[in-house]
């Protein structure tokens, strides 16, 4: 079939099973946290809802694993996984 003006169709992506999900889970969590400790900063394009859904997971076991805050912002392309603040400014005394 051809496509006007060169174009091709997108990808039909197979959403992840439950034993590749565990791993890429496990596999990202460690690559996130390297970049964290580097960095104090991890991006990467999530632009589906169940990839979004994969990094905030990621991000709570980050988070489980230095002992610290981690929060994650998602704009419908990428994803953002930083540190979050240990204390929420005017919460305290």
């Amino acid at each position: 079939m051809s496509h006007p003006f060169s174009t091709q169709p997108a990808p039909k992506r197979t959403p992840l099973n439950a034993e590749e999900r565990v791993r890429a889970e496990e596999s990202f969590s460690a690559l996130v946290t390297q970049h964290l400790i580097d960095n104090g900063r991890f991006r990467v394009s999530a632009d589906t809802p169940e990839m979004v859904e994969l990094f905030q997971t990621v991000a709570r076991r980050v988070g489980d694993t230095l002992g610290r805050p981690v929060v994650s912002y998602a704009n419908g392309r990428y994803i953002v996984i930083t540190f979050g603040q240990d204390e929420v400014p005017g919460l305290t005394g």
